[in-house]
């Protein structure tokens, strides 16, 4: 494993240190791809932010083949180059659904698997997908889940070993799950866990220490709190504002940091169309929170939700 502290094709240190992620030592601060589609009509400048990207050290990218039908993987085939280094994380058990009640639907079968991550390949033009992440349909779900798509997590991990086995994707990770689903695939080797948590949503905490325990990458989504209106958000929260103000920093800067801070195996990936954004985001690695200003972040409760507090 490469415990180098620089990106492949840049000289800029690796945002926020380096971290392992299966077999590969990437940024703690990445990129999700999943915000690209909003730069359907400006290919260009989707290629020019995922170039400054690169520049700024970042070598940890999260996409999948559902974002944007596709779109998301064409830009990152176009826009990257081997010698960069990039470690892509990829995502399968949905697949894309244009003209649907959303835009994603289950493919949670195992042969809908294989032929997701075949999809993926193609789209980003690789022989092998370096992680791959299985997105569960439990829990917090967000879209209907026919009856024919509840399929038993044994089956699931055997059709991802099986791709493992046979080197279409380097590792795999869990996204979307609880606790116990996690307990029970741990035997299969587990790189990465992909669940929704931030300082307003930290229901997750003992899954969090589960994967420290086990040395697996802590990758947290929504990590500024839920995307969907009206629910809590980490820059409405009053420490958080306080110790932006306090640092001359934004509150979704200190949002990042905290968690970055919260644990050793946590890897981020805020998403953006905005290169200043992405410098911000890039810019919270170096953050440091100091034990009081923790103790207070720690400390604090979310607001109430649709509250601007």
């Amino acid at each position: 494993m490469s415990t180098t502290t620089t990106s492949s094709s840049s000289n800029a240190p690796r945002p926020g240190g380096s971290a392992p992620l299966g077999d590969h030592a990437v940024a703690r601060v990445g990129y999700g791809a999943m915000q690209l589609e909003r730069l359907r009509g400006d290919r260009d400048a989707a290629v020019s932010l995922l170039r400054r990207a690169v520049e700024l050290g970042i070598d940890h990218v999260d996409t999948a083949q559902f974002y944007g039908d596709g779109l998301s993987n064409g830009l990152l085939r176009e826009a990257l180059r081997p010698e960069d280094g990039v470690t892509i994380v990829s995502k399968i058990g949905a697949d894309p659904h244009s003209g649907g009640p959303a835009p994603m639907r289950p493919a949670q079968k195992p042969a809908e698997l294989r032929a997701s991550v075949e999809d993926n390949l193609r789209s980003l033009g690789v022989d092998q997908i370096p992680v791959v992440n299985l997105r569960r349909m439990e829990g917090r779900v967000s879209i209907p889940v026919p009856d024919d798509q509840i399929v038993d997590l044994d089956d699931q991990l055997a059709a991802m070993t099986a791709m493992r086995d046979e080197g279409l994707v380097g590792a795999f990770g869990l996204s979307s799950v609880t606790l116990e689903t996690l307990r029970r695939a741990l035997p299969a080797g587990v790189a990465c866990v992909q669940n929704p948590y931030s300082l307003v949503a930290r229901d997750d905490e003992e899954l969090l220490e589960l994967c420290e325990a086990e040395g697996i990458a802590w990758v947290p989504f929504f990590p500024l709190g839920s995307a969907f209106p009206g629910m809590p958000k980490v820059v409405d929260v009053p420490e958080v504002r306080t110790a932006a103000q306090a640092l001359g920093v934004t509150p979704s800067q200190v949002g990042l940091a905290w968690l970055l801070h919260r644990s050793p195996r946590t890897l981020l990936i805020p998403g953006t169309t905005s290169v200043g954004h992405l410098e911000e985001n890039v810019a919270a690695g170096d953050i440091v929170l100091d034990a009081s200003t923790l103790a207070a972040l720690d400390a604090s409760v979310p607001p109430a939700a649709g509250s601007i507090a």
